[in-house]
């Protein structure tokens, strides 16, 4: 017992002497512990989130919408074997008029029961109530849409239904499980001044639109179990009748498809970033407290000779690790919670949810924890198992000196080319090839997980500038509530501030490769279009074939066929047959998965006249105020998509979202970064304290000790940047392949300016580490340290 409190005295006195490495350590550790639980915490939060609120509010598992059906199908519809229930209803696209705003708004104009709710997809009531039975101006809208026009209940606004200019008067104010993720017509982005939701009276709905006793879209609940396939081949029967198109289930549902890929994307970017944090992490802990371990050589001998015992000097070194990764587990598991905690909100005031589930699942505590101090463990048995076996005398004395080979000639001398300081530092650094190699590779590693922690920030302005300047270059898309005749483009043209108009068609289609299946829209389009132009996987401009379908790299990928495969495609408009079509080309496109083909082509495949049902347009900025105007007199208009407004909300919401997270790993990799190259340093000069007293002894000043000894931690780091850039490429390369999803990707690219950056971040941290460390150097007791060693 006596021999345990002296030992514990000991450990004390250690942590008083080295506090300051220890802390560095521990942050390392805190680093590859915090990342791990923000990411996966803010993961499992929002999908619990989001789990708990489809089921409280009924969201349903399959759609689909028809011109008219009498609402007796409904209970047909019930009969089908798996369904659970059935909502049907009435939906339109609306122009809105809203006082004060210039541009055009757009609304989805929703039907809701005259007497109770409705069977799916429940409303979450914010503010307000529901509109009364009878009165068919109240409305309720959705808090997205309320928020960016400052409505409350009592404001009113305008709509035009079926061509004719109804006000209405919002008395609620309602979330949906349907449109977490709305997005108007013709947009990308949500848009929430320009598309809003908007729920009335069935009653008023049906009889503005001659829908008396009549839907337009139904939503399905099925059962657990049930073939959803099944489901909709019998749906679709049933409605093709009535106009109706090909049903589709939740996965392409646009709302959820869209929270689906976030969070698919932050679920990716927890299964990458953190397992790399981690193992870095690890990895300087074993390195750094391998050295640490090592320079108590003589102490252990010393114990030893006392008569401890190796199993109680092994558990007085491995309390020393078990206090650095505690304290590195609590400081990363508090960051971890709190950032986790920032994320999960931020993800949560994006998506308009009305509640936050938060998890904080004792497993991902423990998992952090035991990878910590497994990794730190096996650092200290590994550098204490040599030292233990030692005998006393042997231990107790400095290691033997290394044998050492000459390089270069005996006539040559270095002292001609470069000063005595630097010649020394070299041979150094030649004498312990291991050490440095392991600490140049620790500082690479350092400068690695800067890159790929700031790689997301050069894909999304990479993915902004094709998108947006490269491919996409109309200044806006107007959008029709059904397609029109082609000549609807010359009527455009004609509008004030018009400067160029290009008709755009696009037709719903399930594509099949084998048993390879997706539900997407092929895009008809002049073959020399110019506003929206199509950018092969090289990024360049391409003319689409006169024959055949263009499709994106990442649905050719899915679906596993190359140029000159061919594909069947199942038409889900008009004349629904099958057609087999082959790929003429391959095209890149950042958002989602789609088909491309010659207008004219496309009238063919549909057996019908030359349409339309988009116009891009490139607009004269002085004139917007008459062009919308113009838009606002068109009730064949559903909708007006403006590409700056576009850029605009991709830059403040998802973008957002992305860079907020690489800021945070940016951060914590910082850390980590000063960790590394702090530890280096300051293990260095406590390996070198005796050699350079002795330096000080024998004349040297200050400057010339302090150059000998931060010459060597530049020079490794200066060479660790070049491995450090490829390491971090290559983990940006696993990452850009991970977030690639099917709504949205990106490409590959690493800026100079992120390698200039990673680097400056570790010479920064060289830098603090050296003026520490001189600090330390300056106060170094002569005669102590050559009695003793540090």
């Amino acid at each position: 017992m006596i021999g345990m409190r002296a030992l514990d005295i000991k450990l004390l006195r250690d942590f008083g002497r080295l506090w300051a490495q220890a802390l560095a350590i521990a942050l390392v550790i805190a680093g590859g512990v915090a990342t791990l639980i923000l990411a996966v915490g803010s993961y499992r939060s929002l999908d619990e989130t989001r789990t708990a609120y489809y089921e409280r509010y009924r969201f349903a598992d399959v759609f689909a919408s028809v011109s008219r059906a009498p609402k007796t199908l409904a209970d047909r519809i019930a009969e089908i074997p798996g369904v659970a229930s059935v909502d049907t209803r009435i939906a339109k696209l609306v122009l809105l008029d809203i006082p004060d705003y210039l541009e055009p708004a757009t609304g989805e104009v929703i039907s809701l029961p005259e007497i109770g709710e409705a069977s799916l997809n429940l409303l979450y009531m914010r503010v307000g109530r529901m509109p009364e039975p009878g009165r068919a101006e109240e409305v309720v809208v959705n808090e997205g849409f309320a928020q960016s026009h400052g409505f409350q209940p009592g404001a009113r606004f305008s709509a035009l239904l079926n061509g004719r200019k109804r006000e209405l008067t919002i008395v609620g104010i309602a979330l949906s499980p349907e449109f977490i993720y709305a997005v108007g017509p013709g947009d990308i982005m949500p848009d929430d001044r320009r598309f809003g939701l908007i729920w009335m009276s069935e009653k008023a709905l049906a009889s503005a639109y001659d829908l008396n006793d009549a839907f337009s879209s139904v939503s399905l609940k099925l059962l657990r179990g049930a073939s959803e396939s099944e489901v909709m081949m019998r749906l679709d029967a049933m409605l093709e009748r009535y106009g109706g198109r090909a049903a589709y289930g939740r996965k392409d549902q646009p709302s959820h498809a869209w929270l689906n890929h976030e969070l698919d994307m932050l679920n990716n970017m927890s299964r990458t970033l953190p397992p790399i944090f981690l193992l870095v992490s690890a990895f300087l802990v074993n390195l750094t407290l391998s050295r640490l371990v090592a320079l108590e050589r003589e102490q252990i001998g010393l114990m030893k000779a006392l008569g401890y015992r190796n199993a109680s000097i092994v558990a007085h070194y491995l309390k020393f690790v078990v206090v650095i990764v505690a304290i590195g587990i609590v400081i990363g598991s508090a960051a971890g919670t709190w950032l986790g905690m920032r994320i999960t909100n931020l993800f949560g005031d994006f998506f308009h949810f009305p509640f936050l589930v938060f998890t904080r699942s004792q497993d991902l505590y423990v998992i952090a924890a035991a990878l910590s101090l497994v990794a730190a463990i096996i650092g200290g048995v590994r550098a204490l198992r040599d030292v233990v076996r030692l005998p006393p005398a042997v231990a107790m004395q400095a290691p033997a000196p290394a044998r050492y080979r000459r390089l270069l000639p005996a006539s040559f001398t270095l002292d001609y080319f470069i000063s005595q300081p630097t010649t020394m530092m070299l041979r150094n650094i030649t004498r312990h090839p291991f050490r440095s190699l392991f600490t140049t590779l620790g500082i690479a590693l350092a400068t690695a997980i800067l890159i790929v922690s700031l790689f997301t920030g050069d894909a999304m302005e990479q993915l902004i500038d094709v998108t947006y300047f490269l491919a996409d270059r109309q200044d806006a898309t107007v959008s029709f509530v059904e397609k029109r005749p082609r000549d609807a483009v010359l009527q455009i043209a004609r509008f004030p501030g018009v400067l160029a108009a290009e008709p755009y068609r696009e037709v719903p289609v399930r594509i099949r490769s084998g048993n390879v299946e997706r539900r997407i829209m092929i895009s008809g389009r002049p073959r020399d279009a110019d506003l929206n132009r199509i950018i092969d996987v090289h990024l360049r401009p391409v003319v689409l074939p006169e024959a055949g379908l263009a499709i994106s790299s990442m649905l050719a990928k899915i679906l596993g066929v190359r140029v000159g495969d061919s594909v069947e495609v199942d038409l889900l408009e008009g004349t629904r047959r099958t057609a087999v079509v082959p790929v003429a080309a391959l095209v890149e496109d950042y958002f989602g998965i789609r088909g491309m083909m010659d207008s004219e082509t496309l009238a063919r495949l549909m057996r019908e006249a030359p349409s339309l049902n988009s116009i891009n347009v490139s607009l004269d900025q002085n004139s917007g105020e008459a062009f919308y105007a113009a838009i606002k007199g068109m009730p064949i208009v559903s909708g007006l998509a403006l590409q700056r407004v576009s850029l605009a909300n991709f830059r403040k919401l998802v973008a957002l979202l992305i860079t907020t997270m690489a800021s945070i790993y940016t951060a914590l990799a910082a850390v980590i970064a000063f960790g590394v190259v702090y530890n280096s340093a300051r293990i260095s000069l406590s390996e070198r304290a005796r050699e350079l007293a002795s330096l000080r002894v024998l004349g040297f000043t200050r400057g010339e000790v302090l150059r000998i000894l931060l010459l060597e931690l530049t020079l490794l780091t200066l060479i660790a940047q070049p491995p450090g850039w490829v390491i971090g490429y290559g983990l940006a390369w696993i990452m850009q392949k991970n977030l690639a999803g099917e709504l949205m990707r990106v490409r590959l690219i690493v800026e100079q300016s992120t390698y200039v950056l990673a680097s400056a971040i570790v010479i920064a941290a060289a830098v603090l580490s050296a003026l520490v460390v001189r600090r330390r150097l300056n106060e170094l007791d002569l005669v102590t340290v050559l009695k003793t060693r540090d």
